[in-house]
């Protein structure tokens, strides 16, 4: 049997790993995305092999790398601070509350 304690250990555990995470996504996304936005601009042709394609139409897909990543990136961080938005919560609860008044209601018709 777990006591509180090591329930709120593994909890707290469970959040470092989470926020490992979040900040581990957030350095892959910066660098990469520098990294192909250079490509893009031109500024690290000097280094590509000489068979590489040089050519700027080459890189028009790093946009749309950077939009659906930067969507995706919105959606991590906002299932790792759930927590920190309210307003979400006091919706489900106003919700909650609604359907369960509705539900009085008709058990009283």
């Amino acid at each position: 049997m777990m006591t509180n304690k090591q329930t709120a250990r593994e909890a707290a555990k469970k959040r470092v790993q989470e926020l490992k995470g979040y900040y581990s996504h957030i350095t892959i996304f910066v660098i990469v995305n520098v990294i192909l936005y250079l490509l893009k601009t031109g500024m690290l042709t000097s280094l590509l092999p000489e068979a590489f394609p040089k050519e700027s139409y080459y890189y028009d897909w790093i946009n749309s790398n950077i939009l659906i990543w930067t969507l995706i990136l919105i959606v991590h961080t906002l299932i790792v601070f759930r927590d920190k938005f309210t307003f979400v919560k006091k919706w489900e609860q106003r919700q909650i509350q609604k359907y369960m008044d509705e539900d009085n209601g008709e058990t009283h018709k």
